[in-house]
């Protein structure tokens, strides 16, 4: 059974607060900019995702400013190498304010099974709470047809549903993949394994790149734990309005008790 030790559920009796199931993407706006937005987010969000891209513009200096502003950090560089490097990345990536870090499921079992123990080695070495490893199925850009054109010919749903399990079974603590998967996921792998569902849009927005979205309230009822959005916050008039109306459907979406 996956330890749910997240530091923001330990005063939460019912489970987890409806916000804190919402994890901003920071996919476009620069280090100061996402600073800047998340200083205004800091009462509605607890939860923001930083990917390679900001990571990369932002670096360590970035991850301790949003450290300092009281989010817990989800560091998306989906890690995808031999294992000794995943093993290797992970020991330094895993620290605070570090709650959630990604590697690729196709990377395969020895690859998993020591990112695990990372995440275990990194808790130990620095007594602290340890990091949860997120399995990255497929990416919710990519189509069956997209799969097929690189030889995986079983379709979307099978090939998640493999990695996710694949996942589960080496003692990874969750997956991201889409919210039209997240039930195939929770069916194969349990209640216990953490579902991330991105992809999020709510009715009548634009899909952009993404090719496999669904709504907060869909996600939800799939069997999503967390939804991560990016664009639909990012790009509207006001970042705290949207923000809250994606948690008011979360709210309304969740079962009572």
């Amino acid at each position: 059974m996956v330890e749910k030790a997240l530091s923001f559920w330990e005063n939460d009796p019912v489970a987890m607060k409806n916000q804190k199931r919402l994890i901003l993407a920071l996919d476009g706006p620069g280090p100061e900019e996402s600073v800047s937005l998340l200083k205004k987010l800091r009462n509605v969000i607890g939860i923001c995702k930083v990917g390679p891209a900001l990571f990369a513009a932002g670096g360590e200096t970035l991850l301790r400013r949003i450290g300092d502003l009281g989010f817990e950090l989800f560091l998306d560089l989906k890690f995808h190498d031999i294992p000794e490097t995943v093993h290797r990345a992970i020991l330094e990536a895993a620290r605070p304010p570090v709650r959630f870090l990604t590697v690729h499921a196709l990377g395969g079992a020895k690859m998993l099974d020591r990112a695990v123990d990372a995440a275990r080695e990194a808790a130990a070495n620095r007594s602290g709470e340890r990091v949860r490893i997120l399995a990255v199925t497929i990416l919710t850009s990519l189509s069956s047809d997209d799969l097929e054109r690189v030889g995986i010919s079983k379709g979307v749903d099978t090939a998640v549903t493999a990695l996710a399990k694949l996942a589960c079974d080496r003692g990874v603590d969750g997956s991201v993949c889409s919210g039209r998967e997240a039930a195939l996921v929770r069916s194969a792998c349990g209640a216990d394994f953490l579902i991330l569902t991105p992809g999020i849009r709510p009715a009548k927005s634009p899909t952009d790149d993404q090719v496999r979205t669904v709504t907060p309230a869909e996600a939800i009822q799939q069997g999503a734990d967390f939804l991560i959005v990016g664009r639909p916050i990012l790009a509207a008039g006001d970042p705290c309005r949207a923000a809250r109306e994606i948690i008011s459907a979360i709210e309304a979406a969740v079962p009572p008790g």
